[in-house]
């Protein structure tokens, strides 16, 4: 879990300094991408998933990432929502094998 939690870390601060250079070349990151953000990532927090499922969700929520700063704000909320629905929909099954 640890391991995870590295990655995810390293990742974030790739993307942050990616973010850094594109917001000064004039492209903004909305306030929907960042509260769509927050939102999986608290969720990523907040429940148990395994190793294969996180880099998959973390690869995707980078892309989505990358659709916000390049202006497919819909394009990337629409993704962000599937993540969103995949982790929910992890945590029922996780429930109910329980």
């Amino acid at each position: 879990m640890r391991k995870n939690i590295a990655r995810l870390c390293a990742t974030a601060a790739i993307v942050i300094a990616g973010a850094t250079s594109t917001m000064a070349a004039g492209n903004a990151y909305t306030r929907g991408c960042a509260a769509r953000d927050i939102q999986v990532m608290m969720m990523l927090e907040a429940g148990p998933l395994s190793p294969q499922k996180m880099n998959i969700i973390v690869r995707d929520v980078v892309h989505a990432r990358m659709m916000c700063f390049d202006g497919h704000v819909v394009d990337a909320l629409a993704l962000y929502d599937n993540i969103a629905n995949s982790i929910a929909s992890d945590w029922v099954l996780s429930s109910e094998r329980q």
